[in-house]
């Protein structure tokens, strides 16, 4: 079985050149294949090889100060579902043209996914708040499934995502309302917007989709997640909808 990863970790980035050089290294010597965005704010990967390959590459990230946190969504496939391996050069680790928003300097709060799963079955928060899960990625991923009942906005880029919100801020002032994606990092820069624009009321899902269905499944869910490789989508159980043999129809920005 290949493994699969999924990470982001916001922490500032001045040796991107060194950087790139230790996952090249990892990626020609043992083979992994997949995508590694590298910018001033942190890291956001999607990659995949052997489990083996995969447990040498987060040992020596992890052996750095900065990245000894790194949390990682696992999935597994029976073939790399990624045609070669790339390092790319970016401004942020997803576009949003906020440049006074500064991931590294806090995090907005969170929910993690068990306590989300309670909140989904008794219908509200722990106290009585009716919760509303927004759906931050586009509409050619959210295509795939996505929570019962979010609010999905029609956006196509998630630099759309301000203004496409905005029509609905009144009405979830008295709601908590869990920002949520495909492994966190929009839904954690969307709190965070949030946050900074007034919306206080506001949580982000720890770990993401992926979080939630390694976690607790996919109760409360309906479909698949797109994900950003050949597998096209991961259904619950974190099986691929596509195991590799077909690309998938719609590509979008990673995050």
């Amino acid at each position: 079985m290949i493994t699969n990863i999924a990470a982001y970790h916001f922490t500032p980035i001045e040796d991107r050149d060194a950087l790139a050089r230790l996952f090249r290294d990892h990626a020609e010597r043992d083979g992994l294949k997949g995508t590694v965005l590298l910018t001033p704010e942190g890291i956001n990967l999607f990659l995949a090889g052997a489990a083996s390959a995969i447990a040498e590459l987060l040992q020596a990230l992890r052996a750095q100060p900065r990245f000894a946190d790194l949390q990682v969504k696992f999935s597994y496939s029976h073939t790399v579902p990624f045609e070669r391996f790339k390092v790319k050069f970016k401004h942020e680790t997803i576009t949003f043209r906020h440049p006074e928003l500064k991931p590294v300097d806090g995090r907005a709060p969170s929910v993690l996914p068990a306590d989300l799963q309670r909140w989904l079955r008794q219908g509200c928060d722990d106290g009585g708040k009716p919760v509303v899960m927004l759906d931050t990625r586009n509409q050619e991923e959210f295509a795939y499934g996505t929570f019962q009942n979010a609010l999905t906005l029609p956006i196509r880029k998630f630099t759309e995502l301000p203004d496409a919100l905005a029509p609905h801020r009144e009405t979830l002032k008295d709601a908590t309302v869990v920002s949520f994606c495909t492994g966190g990092i929009r839904c954690e820069k969307a709190a965070i917007w949030m946050h900074n624009t007034g919306m206080d009321n506001v949580l982000q899902l720890e770990g993401g989709i992926l979080g939630y269905f390694e976690q607790v499944g996919g109760e409360g869910y309906d479909g698949g997640c797109f994900v950003f490789d050949q597998r096209v989508a991961l259904r619950p159980d974190l099986t691929p909808l596509v195991d590799g043999t077909a690309k998938p129809q719609v590509m979008v920005s990673v995050g």
